[in-house]
Formats: structure tokens, sequence, C-alpha cells
């Protein structure tokens, strides 16, 4: 079983902007959201399939627990509120689908994968993909 725990810290963002834009988060509300979230920290915590997950940057702080195979509650990057179900894709890659409680928009999803000692953090809205790449602090 891979070993998420730990705190990381980011090396490297691409298409977040992109990923705003498809979100429809407006310009004003983008450039704030991109300043502020260029250098998150993330803490993980994990028993087996049991995982906590606490993201801060200088303007949110972000905390999910779940359960590998279990329905939790969360939101969304710009905010809105879902249902995700969290699932192994490969032995080192954790894929999980968001469904929006209410109204309409892009279909988002998340993943993280651990590959030669870096988290990779995939954000993915229709066909907008952002990645983010993490190294252990």
């Amino acid at each position: 079983m891979p070993n998420f725990a730990g705190t990381w810290k980011m090396k490297s963002s691409e298409n977040f902007d992109e990923l705003l834009k498809t979100l429809g988060v407006n310009a004003m509300l983008r450039k704030v959201a991109v300043a502020a979230a260029s250098k998150p920290h993330v803490e993980i915590r994990q028993d087996g399939d049991q995982f906590y997950i606490k993201t801060w940057t200088t303007v949110r702080t972000t905390e999910i627990h779940f359960k590998i195979g279990e329905e939790f509650q969360e939101e969304t990057v710009d905010g809105r509120k879902c249902r995700s179900l969290a699932v192994w894709e490969t032995e080192n890659k954790m894929y999980c689908k968001q469904t929006l409680i209410d109204g309409d928009g892009p279909k988002t999803y998340w993943s993280r994968e651990l590959k030669d000692g870096e988290l990779i953090l995939i954000f993915g809205a229709d066909d907008t993909v952002c990645t983010r790449i993490y190294v252990r602090e």
C-alpha cells in the first residue's frame, strides 16, 4: 500500500487559471485565487484506506476525511458542495469523481498519485486538466 502521509509543498502547477475559467470563476477572483494558491501546503494522514487531507493557502484552508470506496461530501475547487467517491485506480493512484449536490456545472474530479517520491495532484473540469506536483517537506 502506498504511503501518502506527510506534509507536502508544491513544486509546480500547470493550467490552474484555465481550470478556474472552465469552472466559471470570474477574472478578478481567478487572479486572487491563482496568487493565493501559488504556494499551497498539504498535510496528509493515512491509516490504510482512510485519509485526512488538509490543504492551506494564505486565503483558504480545506479539510477532507474519506475512506476509499465510500461516498463523502466535499467542495469542488470553486467551492460548490458535491458528493465524492474515491477509488484506487492503480496501486499508487487514487481517483475521485465528484457529483454536484445542487445545480449544473462541469464534470469534476481529482486524482492523487505517488510517483518517484512526488505527489501528483490532478484536478479536472470537463476537458480542462490542472496538474500540480508536490514534494515532501
